[in-house]
C-alpha cells in the first residue's frame, strides 16, 4: 500500500485535511478537480485556506522558489488551488464558468517550481 505524504510546514498544519485533494501539480489537474466538486465542497476548501493565504504567501516569499522543500511545494500548490476555486466561490457560485457551454481553455506551458 502506497502512502501519500501530506505534511505541510507546521504553522499551516490546519490545512492538512485538504492536501490529499488539492495538492495538484498542474493547472489542468486543478481545473478537473474543481469541476469534480460541488460548490459547497469548493466553498469549504476556500473557507479553510483563504484566512491563511496572506500568511502563507509571506512565508513562501522567504523561501527560494527554486529550492522549495516538499512541504513548501505542497503549500504553494494549495495556494494555486485556492486561486482556481476563488472565482467559482466568489463570483460564479458554481464550479463551471456560467454560459460557457463546452468551451475550454487549456494552457500551453505550466509554471515551473
Amino acid at each position: 500500500m502506497t502512502t501519500v505524504d501530506t505534511s505541510l510546514p507546521e504553522r499551516f498544519s490546519a490545512l492538512e485535511p485538504w492536501v490529499a485533494d488539492w495538492d495538484l501539480a498542474t493547472r489542468v489537474e486543478r481545473y478537473e478537480k474543481r469541476l469534480s466538486k460541488t460548490i459547497d465542497e469548493l466553498q469549504d476548501f476556500y473557507d479553510a485556506i483563504a484566512p491563511l493565504a496572506e500568511e502563507a504567501i509571506a512565508y513562501l516569499d522567504t523561501r527560494d522558489v527554486n529550492a522549495l522543500s516538499d512541504e513548501d511545494t505542497r503549500l504553494l500548490r494549495l495556494l494555486y488551488s485556492m486561486i482556481m476555486v476563488s472565482y467559482p466561490v466568489n463570483i460564479f457560485k458554481q464550479p463551471r464558468i456560467p454560459d460557457s457551454g463546452a468551451a475550454f481553455f487549456d494552457t500551453a506551458v505550466e509554471p515551473a517550481l
